[in-house]
């Protein structure tokens, strides 16, 4: 089982080489990379291509690592027991299983995604350590151990919001996804919108890729987002023509697709101002 890519995803090189190094050797593929560059998507994908189920666990700052094994239902059974429920006696009736638990239990080996580590406590990869290197934890209720019946294939993304403990590192396969050249964003774009004019997508790009590289920018606009005010352009039916901008007018069209903040707006208000001011 090789991944290359499938055909709604455009993988470079790198990528597909370190998601095979991470499958050989067994480890989790730690990816990072800037918001919108395809990191959950990359974990639908491989499941897709290696015909294995996936398994998400979207990560909150409030996510505690023990929820990814099991939770424990201690007030529930407390009121089923003052009710005089019959099936208090037995505890696994209120052992909720975690995303992890779910993957151990699964009959044929799955992808295991681990969405936005860094948003939970930093503590929060340490306590995981053990259980991703062992492939089992025990559940302390009912005396058990549960074991992964097929090691799953798991990928745990990162937008670099805090720094990843040393320990959790070394665990791990990385892979950085650099945001994608022109060449592969044609590919990308040809994914998702088939058959879009040349004229039309080389103004397009020249344009989001000058506004990525705008000085002063706060939030560069993401690969979701120029496929996003692709799809508008086309809605609307915009010539090249319709995209030309001028000192004058220094936004781009629907810019609301790419600038997601007021600052980055008013930077090209203030660029706009600046060069009528020097007519």
């Amino acid at each position: 089982m090789r991944f290359e890519g499938t055909d709604a995803y455009i993988a470079t090189d790198d990528l597909n080489t370190a998601v095979n190094a991470a499958v050989m050797l067994e480890r989790p593929l730690l990816v990072k990379g800037e918001p919108g560059t395809g990191k959950t998507e990359l974990a639908r994908q491989v499941a897709s291509a290696l015909g294995m189920k996936m398994i998400e666990w979207n990560i909150k700052s409030t996510t505690k690592a023990q929820q990814g094994l099991y939770e424990y239902d201690a007030v529930s059974r407390l009121r089923d027991s003052q009710l005089g429920e019959e099936r208090v006696h037995d505890v696994s009736n209120y052992i909720k299983r975690g995303k992890l638990w779910e993957a151990f239990a699964s009959e044929e080996r799955v992808v295991l995604l681990i969405d936005e580590v860094d948003k939970a406590d930093i503590e929060f990869p340490n306590d995981l350590l053990q259980e991703l290197d062992r492939m089992e934890f025990h559940v302390y209720e009912t005396g058990e151990t549960v074991r992964a019946k097929h090691r799953p294939v798991i990928i745990i993304t990162s937008n670099n919001e805090k720094e990843l403990p040393d320990a959790f590192l070394r665990r791990c396969f990385f892979h950085y996804i650099r945001f994608p050249e022109a060449d592969t964003m044609r590919k990308i774009v040809e994914v998702h919108h088939p058959g879009i004019k040349e004229q039309l997508l080389t103004t397009a790009l020249t344009q989001f890729y000058e506004i990525r590289e705008q000085p002063g920018l706060k939030k560069k606009p993401s690969t979701s987002e120029v496929l996003d005010w692709l799809k508008l352009l086309l809605a609307e039916d915009l010539t090249p023509e319709d995209l030309k901008r001028d000192g004058a007018n220094a936004l781009p069209k629907l810019h609301g697709a790419l600038l997601k903040n007021e600052q980055d707006v008013h930077l090209f208000e203030r660029l706009a101002f600046m060069a009528r001011q020097q007519r």
